[in-house]
């Protein structure tokens, strides 16, 4: 990928519409580079939108921007929560939201970027979550139960009585499982048909980043190896001497619970290694699959044929329209 150029956005239109450019895709396909480039030539800031990103400590797992970068543009959204830190979808919108404003109100664009789909969709589309307060009661119960049969047998019940539900969670994030079994046994209704939309006042153009399938597996696979070569393992070790056990919903991000595996002695350093390549081909499949399920409006780019200035003056183009 090469992308050359500057681009003086000039003030966009003040019709109350925030522009708002989305850089999403896969794992390991390029966002970051891409974002900075944009947020460079467009006078922008970068929100995060990585439900991993937002954690402090856990830096080479998840691919965060260097500090270099961080340095050269400001990032919103990353390093807000402990790792042991429960962060909801309602929160990440809210701070997201926050965060939008404020960097339109300076004049400059926002840039959302990240690879977490539902964070995405929920921030374009306005999602108000249920109305129904935690029951600590319940939600022990189902931590036990899960601690006895597995996670997978919540999701099996979950998907048994809301099966739209399961279509929007992970069912490995037993965090969110809970919530809605919580929320369905209080409401006697299905959690998916309590979230309403209310959608914010965005002007949202999406730039949606794709290679070859193999290649992609490639560049990821070469990722984790040279994660691996520089501080992983020292990483995980460090958050486990700190207590942050694998259990925690931080902890599932992928790379972290192989690894996690390899430190406490229960594999080899290259059994977690293809544990990890194997588990990072899933979830490349499964953020393709939400991104082509939840945004019809994404304008796909091959970051293998992604050249020059072309896609820079079509967005400077965009910027500046008048609605």
């Amino acid at each position: 990928m090469l992308l050359t150029g500057q681009i003086n956005p000039e003030a966009p239109s003040t019709s109350g519409m925030i522009p708002l450019l989305v850089i999403l895709g896969p794992t390991a396909v390029g966002k970051t580079d891409l974002a900075i480039t944009l947020a460079t030539a467009l006078n922008g800031e970068i929100v995060g939108a990585d439900s991993r990103q937002i954690y402090r400590q856990m830096d080479i797992g998840t691919a965060k921007p260097t500090a270099a970068q961080r340095a050269a543009i400001p990032h919103h959204l990353i390093d807000i929560a402990d790792p042991d830190e429960e962060v909801s979808l309602a929160t990440f919108q809210a701070q997201a939201n926050a965060a939008i404003h404020a960097i339109a109100a300076r004049g400059k664009l926002p840039l959302l970027v990240g690879g977490t789909g539902q964070y995405i969709t929920a921030l374009l589309e306005g999602w108000t979550p249920p109305n129904v307060a935690p029951n600590p009661v319940k939600r022990a119960a189902l931590e036990a139960e899960a601690a006895e049969h597995g996670v997978p047998a919540l999701a099996e019940r979950l998907r048994a009585l809301d099966p739209d539900a399961m279509t929007v969670i992970d069912p490995r994030n037993l965090r969110r499982i809970i919530r809605a079994l919580e929320v369905i046994d209080a409401t006697g209704q299905p959690f998916s048909a309590q979230r309403t939309k209310s959608p914010p006042p965005y002007r949202a153009r999406l730039i949606g980043l794709n290679m070859d399938r193999e290649r992609l597996k490639q560049r990821a696979d070469q990722r984790l190896e040279q994660m691996l070569a520089t501080g992983f393992v020292d990483e995980v070790r460090a958050l486990l001497d700190h207590g942050y056990a694998p259990p925690l919903p931080s902890m599932s991000a992928v790379g972290y619970g192989q690894v996690s595996r390899y430190v406490q002695g229960e594999i080899t350093r290259e059994e977690a290694l293809q544990l990890a390549k194997h588990a990072t081909h899933i979830f490349i499949r499964r953020q393709l699959s939400w991104f082509r399920g939840h945004d019809p409006g994404i304008l796909w780019q091959n970051m293998e044929m992604l050249t020059d200035s072309p896609l820079l003056e079509a967005l400077g183009d965009w910027y500046r329209e008048k609605v």
